[in-house]
C-alpha cells in the first residue's frame, strides 16, 4: 500500500512549488464547487517554516487571480477557543492585506478553511460553512445590497463582501466517498488515495506527497517531525491522565458536591502542573486546560 505523507506537513515544504498548486487548487474546487486557480502562496509570520517547529498547527495563505484570500488551516490539537482563533485569523489578514489610505470598498474577500482533527463544537455533520448576514429582528427580512452596490463591488449580497469560513471536520467523515469532497475527506483522514481518483488534485497529491519518492533528507525531516509530534500527544494525554487521577482523588476526600467541582479544578492544575514539567510553552498549556496564564505560571 502506498504510503503518503500527512497533508499538514506537505503543506509547510512540498505544496508551496507552483508546480503543486493544483492539489490546494483540487481541495478548494471541491469545497467551494466552482474552479480555483492559485497565482501565489504568500507568506507571513504564520506560516514561516523552520527546522524546530513542533507546533500542530499549520496555515497556507494563498490568492487568486481576483486578489481572493485563502487561509487553509490544520489544526490536530483540540482547542477550546479556536472559532475565536478563526476570527483572528482573518481579522489580521483583513487589515494586512489593505493599504494604508486605501477606501474601504478595497477590503478582500477571505475564505477561511480549517481541517481539525477534534471534535470542535457540537454537530453531526462533517462540513460547516458559516458567513454573516443581518436580518431585521422585526421582519426576519435579509439586509441586500442596493444594485449600485452589487454593481460596485461584484457582489451579490452582503454577505459576500464579508469572510466565508468552512470547517472540515476530519475525524467526524465516515462515510463512503461518493463526492470530490468526500474523496478528500477520505484522504485527509486515512491517508489514502483510489487509484482513480474523481477529485480535482488527488491525482497530483499521488506523486509529490508519496514517501518513497522523498529525497533522503526530507524523509528524514518528516521522521523526525512526525516523532516529535507523536511524544507530544503522549505527553498531553498522560498528562489529562495522571491530572485526572490525581482530581479525582482529592475529589474523594471531600464531600459529594464540592468535591466534584474540586476534583475538576484540581484536574485542570494537576494536567498543567505536569505539562509545565514536560516544558510545554504556557500557551499551549492554557489551551488544553482552560487555565489562566497567570494560573499556570504560579504552579510549581
Amino acid at each position: 500500500m502506498a504510503h503518503y505523507v500527512r497533508f499538514d506537513w506537505a503543506m509547510k515544504r512540498l505544496l508551496r512549488d507552483k508546480a503543486n498548486y493544483v492539489v490546494l487548487e483540487g481541495l478548494l474546487s471541491s469545497l467551494l464547487n466552482k474552479e480555483i486557480k492559485i497565482t501565489e502562496i504568500l507568506e507571513g509570520e504564520s506560516n514561516q517554516d523552520a527546522e524546530d517547529d513542533k507546533q500542530n498547527r499549520v496555515d497556507v495563505l494563498a490568492t487568486d487571480e481576483k486578489g481572493v484570500l485563502y487561509l487553509i488551516e490544520v489544526q490536530n490539537n483540540s482547542e477550546t477557543a479556536y472559532f475565536q482563533r478563526m476570527l483572528f485569523g482573518t481579522s489580521k489578514l483583513i487589515t494586512q492585506y489593505i493599504k494604508r489610505g486605501c477606501d474601504y470598498g478595497q477590503i478582500r474577500k477571505v475564505y477561511s478553511v480549517n481541517l481539525v482533527y477534534f471534535n470542535l463544537g457540537m454537530g453531526k455533520d462533517y462540513v460547516y460553512e458559516g458567513t454573516t448576514e443581518f436580518r431585521g429582528i422585526h421582519t426576519d427580512e435579509v439586509l441586500n445590497l442596493s444594485p449600485f452596490q452589487m454593481q460596485q463591488f461584484d457582489a451579490d449580497g452582503v454577505k459576500d463582501l464579508f469572510p466565508k469560513y468552512y470547517i472540515l471536520k476530519i475525524d467526524g467523515f465516515d462515510k463512503v466517498a461518493k463526492t470530490p469532497l468526500d474523496e478528500w475527506m477520505y484522504f485527509l483522514k486515512d491517508g489514502s488515495i483510489a487509484d482513480k481518483p474523481k477529485a480535482p488534485g488527488l491525482e497530483r497529491a499521488k506523486e509529490v506527497m508519496l514517501y518513497d519518492t522523498m529525497s533522503e533528507s526530507e524523509r528524514r525531516h518528516y521522521d523526525r517531525v512526525m516523532m516529535d509530534a507523536a511524544i507530544i500527544r503522549d505527553n498531553v494525554e498522560t498528562a489529562r491522565v495522571e491530572g485526572r487521577a490525581e482530581g479525582e482523588a482529592k475529589g474523594r476526600a471531600e464531600g459529594r458536591a464540592e468535591g466534584e467541582a474540586k476534583g475538576r479544578a484540581e484536574e485542570k492544575i494537576g494536567i498543567a502542573r505536569n505539562l509545565k514539567s514536560l516544558g510545554l510553552p504556557t500557551e499551549q498549556i492554557a489551551q488544553v486546560t482552560g487555565l489562566r496564564t497567570e494560573e499556570i505560571l504560579r504552579l510549581n
